[in-house]
């Protein structure tokens, strides 16, 4: 294999880690429910499977989350990226984001915070431990349902999330995904032989 090589600045720590998914997360607590746009975010363990969420404590949502222990991911197409960037900038204290964006939503399976019904895949979480980091507050949660698109699934039952158009946040803006590049294991997997027998 060959690179091309970076002459490089050190600047000093800072939060760089680009692309990350810009993800809807609502919750809800005695009678209040909220959406918030959450960018941080992702995966920690598979079995138990586990995420993670990093909230300021200003936020709106902050408290919601914290008193019921419960949130969902909602994952997010093309066709949500102008409600994605809305509901980061604007605050559930002075907007009913659902009303204002015209998202609807369902109850959850197994949490009591509610589902995006335009979201492909949406992730139902229950918190098992915080951590106090600064800035922000670090909500660590056991991943306890998943609400697939039906029209994600294919014949076979195989989910089908390259097909949901998901959106990506790259110093701040907003990205289409683009072409696939390869699938997990290709660069070590065995090249099929087109080698035919011959009939004598």
């Amino acid at each position: 294999m060959s690179f091309n090589k970076y002459t490089k600045q050190t600047w000093k720590g800072s939060v760089l880690t680009s692309p990350v998914p810009p993800t809807l997360v609502t919750s809800s607590y005695n009678g209040v429910s909220n959406v918030f746009t959450v960018a941080w975010t992702g995966i920690m363990c598979t079995r138990p499977p586990v995420t993670y969420i990093s909230v300021r404590p200003q936020r709106y949502s902050f408290e919601l989350i914290d008193k019921s222990g419960e949130f969902v991911i909602n994952l997010a197409s093309k066709e949500l990226v102008k409600a994605v960037d809305f509901c980061g900038v604007k605050s559930g204290k002075n907007i009913n984001k659902f009303e204002h964006t015209g998202l609807t939503v369902s109850d959850g399976s197994m949490v009591k915070a509610p589902v995006i019904e335009q979201s492909p895949l949406s992730l139902e979480c229950k918190v098992r431990d915080k951590i106090e980091l600064g800035t922000h507050t670090v909500f660590i949660a056991d991943i306890v349902a998943v609400d697939v698109a039906q029209q994600l699934i294919d014949k076979d039952g195989r989910l089908e999330l390259e097909n949901a158009d998901l959106i990506a946040y790259s110093h701040g803006e907003y990205y289409e995904l683009g072409k696939k590049l390869g699938t997990f294991g290709y660069s070590v997997r065995k090249k099929k032989s087109n080698k035919r027998g011959s009939k004598k």
